[in-house]
């Protein structure tokens, strides 16, 4: 069954695709108070109408949907297409304006882009995803969202008036759900190297002392280098992976951490008056980079392991079993900010806070702070010279 929520692609540089979810047309839930459509209320369960405050509870998952829901998938069989069950078939209509791609219901032959406004009109492409399993819903509020990245965009040096200024007015977050993959794996890694063991041997060395050369004794450290093998195991649980190419992948590794255990089975009601990111990194990237975080964690392993005082790594293989998967959007409050032509994208964890963002630097300030701090060492200077400080 496709997903209640359409997902939107931006296409962007060298072929990459950001993709964003829009609720499409004709998908309400309707106040039974007033008729107008509601929305989800962060940090509660339920849906709130914005006009009459009518309160609907979200109706809770039971046991069996939840383990269902937050199964893990078998990797191997996914990427060998043998889980037809697990993906949508999406109906998309591609925005001639911006590039986004709108998923809409198989009936739509018109709608709206929801970035750019541009009328989208014609028959709709199909595509293929993994429908999302499970959602972290927004625990903070657009006002709160607002008062933390106002906060941090206030305290940046050498940030630009219009950036201050922007801080100040009375701006509106877009909250999205953003994807991510989550990976699990069982290791064993087997390796070769030498463990190092510090020693200290006394050389004799010539010296000049009062311009005389002498020889003195000197300790000289050494490393004593010793072949070493064995065998390391390692479960990894949930290893995060950011799907989309939108939110660049440094902001959002620092958005992290995350607590996955509030993840709940996905329902169409938590993502009620918000948009959710479709994934434009695809499964086997994913894996990939989920892969070379583990071996930096299977490193580190080796290297304790090994022991000694310093550690040479020379040959490593590591066997993963029981590899697995899910797929779960992630919440973010997020802003943009424009200045020197550039576009500067500001995000906060919708679930814990964290504000991090791509920041513009004034040159004029930087710049200025230059020249102060030229002219105080000159001062410095000046003032050591007239007390004699200087010949």
């Amino acid at each position: 069954m496709a997903s209640d929520i359409p997902r939107v692609s931006r296409q962007g540089g060298a072929g990459a695709e950001n993709a964003v979810t829009a609720r499409p047309e004709g998908l309400h839930f309707p106040c039974s108070a007033c008729g107008a459509d509601l929305v989800f209320q962060p940090g509660q369960t339920s849906l709130v109408c914005p006009y009459c405050g009518h309160v609907q509870e979200i109706p809770g998952a039971t046991a069996a949907e939840r383990r269902r829901a937050l199964a893990e998938i078998d990797y191997r069989a996914a990427i060998e297409r043998r889980l037809p069950n697990a993906l949508d078939t999406l109906q998309i209509l591609a925005c001639p304006n911006c590039g986004a791609k709108i998923e809409v219901e198989a009936n739509l032959r018109a709608t709206t882009c929801p970035f750019c406004a541009t009328a989208l009109i014609g028959e709709p492409a199909l595509e293929q995803l993994f429908r999302a399993q499970a959602v972290v819903p927004f625990a903070i509020p657009e006002e709160r969202a607002l008062t933390l990245m106002t906060g941090w965009l206030g305290s940046l040096w050498f940030a630009p008036n219009g950036l201050r200024q922007y801080a100040r007015k009375d701006k509106r977050l877009t909250g999205i759900y953003v994807p991510y993959w989550t990976f699990d794996a069982q290791t064993e890694t087997q390796y070769r190297g030498l463990r190092g063991t510090v020693y200290v041997e006394y050389q004799t060395v010539t010296v000049m002392v009062d311009g005389r050369p002498q020889q003195q004794r000197q300790p000289v450290q050494k490393i004593r280098w010793t072949p070493v093998a064995g065998r390391v195991a390692r479960e990894f649980d949930d290893v995060l992976i950011v799907a989309s190419t939108s939110l660049p992948r440094r902001e959002a590794e620092n958005l992290e951490p995350w607590n996955l255990g509030a993840l709940q089975p996905y329902a169409p009601e938590y993502l009620a008056g918000f948009f959710s990111e479709g994934y434009t990194v695809d499964l086997e990237d994913g894996h990939a980079m989920a892969r070379q975080k583990m071996d930096a964690v299977i490193e580190g392993d080796i290297r304790r392991d090994i022991g000694g005082d310093a550690q040479q790594i020379q040959a490593v293989r590591t066997d993963a079993r029981r590899e697995t998967f899910k797929h779960i959007l992630l919440p973010v409050w997020t802003a943009a900010y424009k200045y020197g032509g550039r576009s500067f994208t500001f995000v906060v964890n919708g679930q814990t806070g964290e504000v991090q963002g791509q920041r513009p630097y004034s040159a004029w300030k930087i710049a200025g702070a230059v020249i102060v701090a030229l002219l105080l060492v000159a001062l410095f200077m000046w003032l050591a010279e007239q007390q004699g400080m200087l010949r």
